[in-house]
């Protein structure tokens, strides 16, 4: 048994109809899968890709973004594009500005931080060609 990727990243969002409309306008995922809990709360599947995100409408739970990299939780998690004028473009048509100054570049890669309507921090990554590679 070996992992080849990662399955789906699990997220409780404030408002379905909003983080499913931003995240298919910034990223192009579609709802493949939508349901309602036992309280009548939205949840649902988006997909991009291979790229898969589960998301709960919990609109009375607060977000806590504490900031400190020390503390326990998601910090962020990555996206991985491949085009960067597009992003780019995709950026401006929404008004969303990256954080810490703007694109950070990293030895193999080059990495965007934005957040999304809940404010959860993303990295939307690109990588130099070849995709990503570590070690010697």
């Amino acid at each position: 048994m070996s992992v080849t990727h990662l399955d789906h990243l699990n997220l409780t969002v404030r408002d379905f109809e909003e983080t499913a409309a931003w995240y298919g306008r910034v990223f192009g995922f579609e709802v493949v899968e939508r349901e309602t809990d036992a309280q009548g709360r939205p949840w649902g599947v988006l997909r991009a890709g291979d790229a898969l995100l589960c998301i709960y409408e919990h609109p009375e739970l607060r977000f806590e973004d504490s900031g400190a990299r020390h503390a326990h939780g998601v910090n962020h998690f990555g996206l991985r594009i491949t085009d960067r004028a597009q992003w780019e473009k995709a950026m401006e048509r929404e008004g969303i500005e990256p954080g810490y100054g703007g694109p950070v570049s990293w030895p193999h890669s080059m990495a965007w931080y934005i957040q999304d309507p809940t404010g959860y921090e993303i990295e939307v990554a690109l990588w130099d060609e070849g995709g990503p590679r570590f070690g010697p």
